[in-house]
């Protein structure tokens, strides 16, 4: 069944539950985050009590389980909210993309007894969540993280920093990938970190060039002392774990790029319709009709790359290499999307009084996020050719 949404986009959804689903996530949208996105963006807010609705509406935790309060639906179906509340406001659907990364250990790997204890707050119990892999010497390489954690008899104590944390200082919890044995890949363990643990704290927020509304800070990891019942995974199995979620979390990226740049077109659009020059509307020159017409294109492909990923994922198949193609292909296409918003739009789409020089500032990030594009390049180069010779 179709979904046609007031901008023109037909979407193609599984169940009548998912289309009212969809219908909830654009009310919300419309009343609770456009109106506010820019000038709170512009203040460097965060929107909490925004984050405690959606988890109260049930969107914190679509895809999982509704036996720990999760919403039970295919990825497809989370990923299309996803992109309606980015074109919102990026820094939530950003946001909720990242909380529900930082989900995916526990509710993939965790006990069931974890699981039970930890779940419902998560998905839907105002709780936020972030996900720590990054560090500061530890970027594109991961595997080179030095956060460690040393068992101390029943407890483990973490020492470190970690870097790029979204919602790094106010989450009310993180999943953490620290090292537990020796060097690379198979001696890091995952840990779930309360967010008010004794001996962690955040440095100020990054000074971003976008996405200012959505905090990005450093962690330090100073004696933190977590059980060891919030280890999730065997010891060893942390950067397996990672992995797996970012596979998933690539495509959440993906989608928020394209319903970024789905924002930009409609802001394009609806301007050329109004602009007048040498006597009729913008929209009449060809070369801006090609322009908005490449944008469109670009977009909708993006979009049927991230669904055909996502219905893999759903069907339980190997996604992995779609899902970096989904996150390489859709921000590339938001950049260079949103770079033609501000043309179309000319001086004024330079100006602050227009949302496309944000979107522009906003895409920039995705093209860096949950691994850069250049490593997507390398994922999607090792299923064609193999690993790269040492």
């Amino acid at each position: 069944m179709t979904d046609s949404t007031a901008d023109g986009v037909e979407r193609r959804l599984p169940t009548d539950e998912a289309r009212e689903l969809l219908s909830l996530v654009r009310d919300i949208a419309r009343r609770e985050i456009a109106p506010r996105a820019a000038e709170e963006e512009a203040a460097g807010l965060f929107p909490r009590g925004l984050f405690t609705l959606l988890s109260r509406s049930g969107l914190l935790g679509l895809p999982y389980d509704p036996e720990h309060g999760g919403g039970g639906q295919p990825y497809e179906v989370y990923l299309q909210v996803l992109e309606e509340l980015a074109a919102a406001r990026l820094t939530v659907g950003l946001g909720v993309s990242v909380h529900t990364l930082a989900c995916h250990a526990l509710a993939g790997h965790g006990t069931d007894e974890q699981r039970a204890a930890h779940l419902p707050g998560m998905l839907g119990g105002g709780l936020l969540g972030a996900y720590c892999l990054s560090e500061p010497s530890a970027g594109s390489d991961a595997a080179a993280l030095r956060t460690r954690a040393v068992r101390d008899g029943g407890d483990w104590v973490l020492d470190g920093t970690k870097a790029w944390i979204t919602h790094g200082g106010i989450a009310d919890f993180y999943t953490v990938m620290a090292r537990t044995g020796g060097p690379g890949a198979r001696g890091i363990t995952a840990f779930l970190v309360p967010g008010d643990a004794p001996g962690l704290g955040a440095a100020p927020p990054e000074r971003k060039m976008g996405m200012k509304g959505s905090p990005t800070a450093q962690l330090h990891f100073d004696g933190v002392r977590v059980a060891d019942d919030r280890r999730l995974g065997g010891e060893g199995q942390g950067f397996a774990i990672a992995l797996d979620a970012l596979d998933a979390g690539r495509l959440g990226i993906a989608a928020c790029a394209v319903g970024l740049a789905q924002a930009a077109l409609d802001e394009a659009v609806a301007y050329a319709r109004e602009r007048r020059q040498f006597g009729r509307p913008i929209a009449d020159f060809q070369g801006l009709r090609f322009l908005l017409a490449d944008m469109a294109t670009r977009i909708e492909a993006g979009r049927a790359l991230y669904l055909e990923a996502a219905r893999l994922r759903d069907e339980g198949r190997p996604f992995g290499r779609l899902a970096a193609m989904a996150k390489l292909f859709c921000t590339d296409a938001a950049m260079r999307v949103t770079t033609d918003a501000v043309q179309v739009l000319g001086g004024y789409g330079y100006t602050a009084d227009f949302p496309v020089e944000r979107y522009l500032r906003e895409a920039k990030m995705l093209q860096i996020v949950e691994g850069t594009n250049q490593i997507q390049r390398v994922v999607i180069a090792r299923h064609l050719v193999g690993p790269e010779s040492r």
